[in-house]
């Protein structure tokens, strides 16, 4: 029976476990187990699939939590297994490690701590990738998924491919649709998006390259990252962005929303004309079902207020459709110098001339609307900051 200490007082007081997914890494997985035996002995341990003398070693630690896979399918598919396995043993928070010997189990307590002191969130160990020995593939791979990581949620992390974490298991997503390196980006991104906070607390690292074993197939995993990332992406311009603008938009109310969004924004008047100048001409142009992805790409790429432009986008909303159809026809056969299309005459010559009159129109609309709701928004903007500073005077 191995036993451990607590050096800290407060590490007995967290519900939580320590899981270790391992696959040939027979040349560390000992002093990895043993350290963190200093902190606690609630292991679980997922071998996943081992060829090497990974099974003999873990027979000398009958007390621990050993799950043996049968054939390698991946890291994320034992850290699921291992959640799944720790959550059905009643524990609230895992602490994932790598077996590889790159971390040290005595920063332990120092996730511990960050989550007794600020409350729970999925806590990610922060490591010094500018220190020597660090490989420069890791260095430029942990920048390329932080900034993905930011796009998809809009959150900023030094350190998102670290693999020495703490997630609280009752926040986590319960199903994943991924199984290997890139499972550890998908939890992350899905955890914030359930509005969980995701942090980074420092930890220290060792690359030893005479022990370590990486397992990572630069092609083929750097491929599954980004086709994840495509997917992650995709789903969050179409679905979580604009969720969380309307959810903001609706929990503070018009009122609200236009004193804190609009005139207590620190952005300048013409970027906030800007930005409902485009939010309109997307709201009205016939781009139906792409309107929320192309409002809330432009704004990031043009540094437009991305909430402004998306509320604004939303001049289309049904009571004002058929308005904006027939102004566009209107336009659209004055520009095209014809009558406007009959309703009642549904010929195939009848119905392309509509089309063509309604796009023609339509952009026209929404560029005259832009263009007015741009200047208006501006000068009244100036109006009420010119006010203020008389009020102060």
């Amino acid at each position: 029976m191995h036993t451990f200490s607590k050096p800290y007082n407060e590490i007995a007081a967290v519900n939580y476990c320590v899981i270790i997914p391992t696959y040939n890494n027979s040349k560390t997985l000992k002093r990895v187990i043993d350290g963190v035996l200093q902190y606690t002995n609630n292991i679980i341990v997922v071998n996943d699939g081992s060829t090497d003398s990974t099974v003999a070693i873990l027979r000398e630690y009958s007390e621990l939590n050993t799950i043996h896979l049968p054939k390698n399918k991946g890291k994320g598919n034992a850290l699921a297994i291992g959640f799944a396995a720790a959550k059905q043993a009643g524990y609230d928070y895992a602490i994932t490690i790598d077996s590889d010997g790159q971390h040290f189990p005595d920063d332990i307590p120092v996730f511990l701590s960050e989550l007794e002191k600020n409350g729970e969130a999925l806590l990610i160990g922060s490591r010094n990738m500018a220190q020597e020995g660090v490989p420069k593939k890791s260095s430029f791979g942990n920048k390329f998924s932080n900034f993905w990581f930011w796009f998809e949620t809009g959150k900023k992390l030094e350190d998102t491919q670290s693999g020495y974490r703490l997630y609280p298991l009752h926040k986590i997503p319960s199903k994943y649709y991924t199984s290997k390196f890139e499972f550890e980006i998908e939890i992350i991104v899905r955890t914030s998006w359930k509005g969980v906070p995701v942090k980074n607390v420092p930890v220290k690292v060792l690359y030893d390259m005479s022990e370590r074993v990486s397992h990572f197939r630069p092609f083929k995993d750097f491929t599954r990252i980004s086709i994840l990332n495509t997917v992650l992406v995709v789903i969050s311009l179409l679905y979580i962005k604009p969720r969380d603008f309307f959810m903001s938009f609706k929990k503070k109310g018009l009122k609200k929303f236009f004193l804190e969004n609009v005139l207590e924004s620190n952005d300048s008047n013409t970027k906030k004309a800007l930005s409902i100048a485009l939010g309109v001409f997307i709201g009205i142009a016939p781009l139906w079902g792409f309107q929320t992805v192309l409002v809330l790409f432009l704004a990031y790429v043009l540094r437009l207020n991305k909430l402004i432009a998306f509320a604004f986008s939303n001049v289309s909303i049904p009571p004002f459709i058929p308005l904006i159809i027939y102004l566009s026809l209107q336009m659209g056969a004055l520009a095209l110098g014809g009558p406007v299309s009959d309703y009642t005459n549904f010929s195939l010559e009848n119905i392309q001339n509509s089309m063509t009159q309604y796009l023609v129109g339509s952009i026209l609309l929404a560029a005259i609307a832009a263009c007015l709701f741009g200047l208006a928004g501006y000068f009244i903007l100036l109006s009420i900051g010119r006010n203020k500073v008389h009020k102060n005077a």
